[in-house]
């Protein structure tokens, strides 16, 4: 007898909840100190007669809390192409050719990480999202990931651009859906961000831009997500994917803005960043952690994307968090900036470490519940309710 529909949906829903199976992250060779970079960005783009602008960026560069970045583009690449070394010339043509290669092939390295470290085939992989702001191509870099890796030509493929630093959340977000809605799938997400795409000379007459000259670095990170982690193959869950919320907090539109043009990523971002996202970060917290009867914002680990120390400082001052609370955030931040949707992904990479250097109990800093956060353009606050795993010892 032919099954029911609601029989066929049943069948094709995982039993347990979507988990996150491995992490790997990847980032250029090039490094620039951030106490070097205004000699050096004022110097590579012509620019050192901007001698007030020179000290603006000098103290934005040292208020970042950010001691080295990775950076694709080399002293030698920009002398190459000086287009990108002058504010709103024509040179979209050279980041493409750069963004479209380098995002997949920095993506690449990322996802073999995180595949040798859940030492599973490859076959497996039944779905693949990639996520980058860096260039724009068809076939994207979803179908240029899928041929470099050898996976099944039936992999079922999304390609999300132009998202920002928001999509590291969504990400998750979208693999914890297929996970749950696909028995025995197995979904690799791949976020991977080049600045070549938005990096540009100063202007007198926007200052504005230098922001974001100051804060962005180059990184990929993937994961592995699935539901019914096999653990007779070895299939190790780091950390649950509970649930997910997006939100976007009213009246503030204005506040990132990226507009693609001949120049390349235009990225403006306001001073009433840090203020909108902390005063309305709580009630994405209240509705995520109501039903579990959490309101101690402490009792909880934290995986926030670090946006800028701006940020960071006033969410904790809002939420009254104890200062260790954002420490995975505020290691990344330092040692890469700010990779955009890679970015968060990077701190749970880093949560789970310190976890286990620490001897912690579980990957969560020793707690069960957490919360990973995403900002970005909108302005959009994507947030996932984690719970941590017992960490097993290796003895």
């Amino acid at each position: 007898m032919a099954q029911s529909l609601e029989e066929m949906r049943e069948r094709d829903r995982a039993d347990g909840p979507a988990a996150v199976l491995a992490i790997g992250t990847a980032n250029p060779p090039n490094t620039v100190l951030q106490a070097e970079y205004p000699d050096y960005f004022f110097g590579v783009t012509n620019s050192e007669h901007m001698t007030h602008l020179k000290d603006t960026f000098k103290r934005m560069c040292e208020k970042s809390t950010i001691r080295k970045r990775h950076l694709h583009m080399t002293e030698s690449f920009l002398k190459e192409n000086p287009n990108l070394c002058a504010f709103m010339a024509p040179s979209l043509d050279a980041r493409q050719n750069v963004g479209v290669v380098e995002a997949t092939r920095l993506g690449m390295d990322a996802a073999v990480r995180a595949i040798e470290e859940w030492g599973q085939s490859k076959s497996r992989i039944t779905h693949l999202v990639f996520c980058t702001i860096s260039g724009l191509d068809m076939p994207g870099a979803d179908y240029q990931l899928t041929k470099l890796l050898g996976l099944s030509p039936c992999v079922k493929r999304l390609m999300l651009y132009q998202q920002g630093c928001f999509a590291g959340a969504a990400v998750l977000r979208l693999a914890k859906d297929l996970a749950e809605n696909n028995r025995g799938s197995r979904v690799l997400v791949v976020c991977s961000e080049i600045t070549t795409i938005t990096f540009h000379g100063p202007s007198e007459a926007h200052t504005d831009i230098l922001v974001g000259q100051a804060l962005f670095g180059d990184g990929a990170a993937a994961v592995v997500i699935g539901s019914d982690p096999d653990t007779n193959l070895g299939e190790t869950p780091n950390f649950e994917l509970v649930s997910t919320a997006q939100t976007i907090i009213p009246d503030s539109e204005n506040a990132i803005l990226g507009h693609l043009r001949e120049s390349g990523l235009v990225v403006q971002l306001s001073k009433d960043i840090p203020r909108l996202i902390s005063d309305n970060i709580e009630k994405s917290l209240v509705e995520l952690f109501e039903a579990l009867g959490i309101s101690d914002w402490n009792s909880v680990f934290w995986v926030v994307h670090p946006g800028g120390p701006a940020i960071l400082d006033q969410v904790e001052a809002k939420l009254r968090l104890n200062p260790n609370k954002m420490r995975a955030t505020r290691h990344v931040l330092s040692e890469y900036g700010n990779m955009s949707s890679a970015c968060v992904l990077f701190v749970l990479d880093e949560m789970r470490r310190r976890s286990v250097e620490d001897g912690a109990r579980t990957t969560g800093e020793g707690l069960e519940w957490g919360i990973l956060v995403g900002c970005g353009p909108g302005l959009t606050v994507d947030t996932v309710l984690l719970r941590s795993v017992l960490i097993r010892s290796k003895s």
